[in-house]
């Protein structure tokens, strides 16, 4: 029981989105903040470009980092539901977006001065910024002289005046400004939010299909043994039978015989996993042994014949599934008859599907043995649909004076190296 809970039960895993697809998104979100901001940067001729340029790949390359700090603290709510996800992130967006934007102000905290500059040369401008902070410009006072001898009034420029043009940030300013920057990044930093989330269900659906498939897995692989296992305790109460009977009888150099092929039978029939596939060469030899220690029992009555393509040797096949039909066969045709029988196992490829038959020349189905015989004939129909789906060709009835039980599957090969 503790081998089938093993297989039902695979271990619970971590599921996270990785870090280089992690930091790929980041680096996607900075890298369209840069180019949008420079686009507009250009498009309103702030002049600069350059010195603003680098400032603005510095804020970006910060807020990669900090999108790192943003993550590391999202991941604690992975496994939590979606409106967790959303009021975590939610919450934790908007300390990160008021550090970018700190960091947004002292990065760009000198270019205004450079842009003051560069448009009091572009319009010759005197612009000056006095000790409280507040940027003046100097305008000139002219003076109107009354016309004289009927001409035209003149103006002269007698001096200058400074005009304040952009009064100096008080405190409250300062934060203004900050929480305006801020802003745009928490909503920044909330669209890559929900493209984590986006990709981290994406990477828990996949996980959901994954162990899906292992619990399919293990459940055919469950089925499969449990059906294997009706097949070798059937066989050995026969065989013990027949043994009993030889011994009973006095016939003990064919029951030594018979213990012997017993022997090889079973060292043959256990050596590979309950549940895997076998050369077909290998399934074709263990109903041979099978037949040898039957025809101990049978020895004027059981004939077998073996059609085994080379071709086909290497075809895989599930472990002991014409057994059996072979069985069957002896059990139906052989022993209810006093003539000889014999058993017919062949192979052949059809449309690149292996076909594998299994028949006899015996009296067909005896009255009152429908119920065991279709015991033998479902173990073999169920196992096949287990491993290879409901599609499967599996077609057995009388007829042309005895039984015939054909099988219909795809044809694959066992790899180099795990067969026999």
């Amino acid at each position: 029981m503790a081998m089938f809970e093993t297989d039902l039960a695979p271990a619970p895993s971590r599921v996270s989105v990785s870090f280089r697809t992690v930091l790929l998104s980041m680096v996607a979100l900075w890298a369209t903040y840069f180019l949008l901001t420079t686009f507009r940067s250009l498009v309103m001729d702030f002049g600069l470009q350059f010195e603003m340029a680098w400032r603005r790949g510095l804020v970006s390359t910060v807020g990669i980092g900090l999108t790192i700090v943003l993550w590391l603290l999202l991941r604690l709510f992975d496994r939590h539901t979606l409106p967790v996800k959303i009021a975590a992130a939610t919450v934790l967006a908007l300390p990160v977006a008021m550090a970018i934007g700190q960091v947004n102000q002292w990065v760009f905290e000198d270019i205004q001065q450079a842009q003051e500059k560069l448009y009091a040369e572009k319009y010759n401008l005197n612009l000056r910024r006095d000790e409280a902070g507040n940027l003046l410009v100097d305008v000139p006072v002219r003076r109107v002289s009354p016309a004289q001898g009927g001409g035209q009034p003149s103006e002269e420029v007698v001096g200058s005046e400074s005009v304040i043009i952009a009064p100096a940030d008080p405190n409250g300013d300062f934060w203004k400004r900050l929480l305006e920057v801020a802003l745009g990044r928490y909503f920044l930093l909330l669209a890559w939010a929900t493209t984590y989330f986006a990709l981290l269900a994406g990477v828990q659906a996949r996980e959901a299909e994954r162990r899906e498939e292992q619990f399919r897995s293990a459940a055919k692989a469950a089925e499969l043994r449990s059906l294997r296992y009706q097949v070798n305790p059937h066989f050995l109460f026969n065989t013990l039978n027949s043994l009993s009977a030889l011994v009973m009888t006095g016939k003990a150099e064919r029951a030594e015989e018979m213990i012997q092929t017993m022997s090889r039978f079973y060292r043959h029939s256990l050596a590979d996993e309950l549940t895997s596939d076998v050369p077909l060469r290998d399934e074709f030899d263990l109903q041979r042994l099978y037949l040898d220690i039957e025809a101990v029992r049978f020895p004027e009555r059981l004939r077998s014949s073996f059609d085994l393509p080379p071709a086909l040797a290497d075809a895989r096949v599930p472990g002991m599934i014409l057994q059996p039909l072979v069985e069957n066969s002896v059990k139906y045709a052989v022993s209810a008859v006093t003539r000889p029988v014999t058993i017919s196992v062949a192979a052949r490829e059809e449309l690149g599907e292996l076909v594998i038959t299994v028949s006899d020349d015996g009296p067909g189905v005896p009255k009152g043995s429908v119920h065991g015989l279709g015991i033998g004939l479902a173990n073999v129909r169920d196992r096949l649909q287990a491993r290879f789906g409901p599609e499967v060709g599996f077609v057995s009835g009388a007829g042309n004076g005895g039984y015939h039980t054909e099988i219909r599957i795809p044809l694959t090969r066992i790899e180099v190296g795990h067969g026999h």
